[in-house]
C-alpha cells in the first residue's frame, strides 16, 4: 500500500495529497502516518511547498471529516434510537448511555473534536458523535480544522526534517495505531459478550 501511496503523491502533487487524506479519513486503514510524512519529503525535494502540502492534506482530511459529520447528522438521534431499540446487543448500547454521551458531548464537544483529531485511529471517528449529537456546523468545522491542521503539520514537518528516512514516522506511530485499534476491538467484543439490558 505504501508504494501505491508514494507513486500517487509523487505524480499528483497537492491534488494527490488532498485525495489521499480524504481517502484516509473515509477509509482509516489508509494511513496519514505515511501520506503526510511523504508529503513533507516531497516538500524537501522541492516538488511542492511545505505549507502547500500541509494545507492540501488538511483540506482533504476535512472533506472526509465533513462527509462523516453530515452522514451522522442525517441519521440523527431519532433513527439512532430505533437502531438501539432493535440492535442494542450488537451495538452494545442502551438509550440511557446515548443520553449520557449526549450530555457529555454538549459540555465538551469542542475539546473532544479538536484533541480527538490528534489520536491515531480515533481521529477518523470523531465526526460521527459530532453529527449524531447535533454539534453546530461552524464550531465543528473550526475545532475540527484546528486539530486536523495540527496533526498534518506535525507529520509533514517530521517528514520534511527526516528526509529519506520519512518512513520512520510510520514506524513510530503504526504500533500506537494498532494498539488503539486492538483496544477498541477488544472493548467492543467484551461488551458484546457481557452485555445485558437493564431491567
Amino acid at each position: 500500500m505504501a508504494d501505491w501511496i508514494t507513486e500517487w503523491v509523487q505524480q499528483s502533487g497537492y491534488l494527490g495529497i488532498a485525495l489521499m487524506m480524504l481517502l484516509e479519513t473515509v477509509f482509516p486503514p489508509v494511513p496519514s502516518e505515511v501520506i503526510m510524512p511523504l508529503a513533507g519529503l516531497e516538500a524537501q525535494r522541492g516538488s511542492v511547498t511545505l505549507w502547500g502540502a500541509i494545507l492540501a492534506g488538511t483540506a482533504g482530511a476535512m472533506a472526509g471529516n465533513f462527509l462523516w459529520y453530515m452522514l451522522a447528522r442525517a441519521v440523527g438521534l431519532e433513527r439512532l434510537r430505533w437502531l438501539v431499540d432493535h440492535f442494542g446487543r450488537l451495538l452494545t448500547l442502551e438509550w440511557r448511555e446515548v443520553e449520557r454521551g449526549d450530555r457529555f458531548f454538549d459540555k465538551y464537544n469542542r475539546w473532544f473534536v479538536c484533541f480527538g483529531r490528534l489520536i491515531p485511529t480515533i481521529r477518523s471517528l470523531i465526526s460521527i458523535p459530532a453529527g449524531l449529537f447535533g454539534m453546530r456546523t461552524l464550531p465543528f468545522l473550526f475545532w475540527s480544522s484546528l486539530g486536523t491542521l495540527s496533526w498534518t503539520t506535525a507529520l509533514a514537518m517530521a517528514g520534511y526534517h527526516l528526509g529519506e528516512s520519512y518512513d520512520r514516522v510510520g514506524g513510530w506511530l503504526t504500533p500506537v495505531s494498532n494498539v488503539i485499534l486492538g483496544l477498541l476491538v477488544a472493548g467492543y467484543l467484551y461488551r458484546v459478550f457481557t452485555w445485558k439490558p437493564s431491567s
